[in-house]
C-alpha cells in the first residue's frame, strides 16, 4: 500500500496539464475562483479512472482514429485554457477575463488529458493491494488516490493564489501567466509526442 501511495503522490505532483492548469487558475484567478474549476478536476479524474478500470479506454485508445481525436481535442482545448491563463487580466477580444474557467472546464480537461488516462492506467493495472478482491483493490485505490489527490491540487491552486495575491506590476503577473501557460503547453506537447 505504501509503493502504491507513493506512486500515486509521484505521479501526482509531477507538472501535468491538471496541476499547471490549477495553478494557473489560482494566479489568473484567485483560489475561491479556482475551487470551481479543481471540483471540475476531482469529478474528472474520477470518471476517467472509471473509464479505465472498464477497460472502455483500452478499446478507445485501439482505434487509432479514436485515440487520434483524443489527441487533437486535447491540444486545442490545452492551447485554449493555456491562453485563459496567459491573458488573464488582458483585454484581448476573443478572452474574457470575467470567464473564470470552472467545473465544466476541469471535466473537459480531464476527459481530453493524457495524463490522466496514462496514470490511472499505471495505478489500476499495477500494485495489487487486495488480489483476493478486485472490488475492495478498486475501492481502496479509489480512496488513496483521492487522499492524495485533493490536497496536492488545493496546494497547486494556492500556489497560484500567492501569486495572485502579490502586489506585482501588470507586466509581471502577465509574465508569470505567460510562463505557467507555456509550461502547460510543453507539457502536453511531451505527453502528446510520447504518445505519437
Amino acid at each position: 500500500m505504501l509503493a502504491f501511495t507513493l506512486a500515486v503522490l509521484l505521479l501526482l505532483v509531477t507538472p501535468g496539464p491538471g496541476v499547471l492548469s490549477t495553478a494557473g487558475v489560482g494566479a489568473a484567478f484567485g483560489f475561491r475562483a479556482g475551487l470551481r474549476y479543481v471540483t471540475g478536476l476531482c469529478i474528472g479524474t474520477n470518471l476517467v479512472a472509471l473509464i479505465v478500470v472498464s477497460g472502455l479506454a483500452a478499446i478507445i485508445f485501439a482505434i487509432t482514429w479514436a485515440r487520434n481525436t483524443l489527441l487533437v481535442l486535447s491540444a486545442l482545448y490545452l492551447l485554449y485554457i493555456a491562453a485563459r491563463i496567459a491573458f488573464a487580466g488582458r483585454r484581448i477580444a476573443f478572452i474574457h477575463a470575467e470567464e473564470i474557467p470552472g467545473i465544466r472546464a476541469g471535466l473537459m480537461l480531464q476527459f481530453i488529458n493524457p495524463k490522466a488516462y496514462a496514470v490511472n492506467m499505471t495505478w489500476f493495472s499495477g500494485f495489487a493491494l487486495a488480489p483476493e478482491s478486485l472490488l475492495a483493490e478498486t475501492l481502496l485505490k479509489f480512496f488513496i488516490i483521492n487522499l492524495v489527490w485533493i490536497p496536492i491540487h488545493l496546494l497547486w491552486l494556492a500556489a497560484g493564489n500567492v501569486v495572485n495575491q502579490l502586489d506585482l506590476s501588470p507586466r509581471t503577473h502577465f509574465a508569470i501567466n505567460g510562463a505557467m501557460a507555456l509550461s502547460l503547453l510543453a507539457v502536453v506537447g511531451l505527453a502528446i509526442f510520447s504518445l505519437l
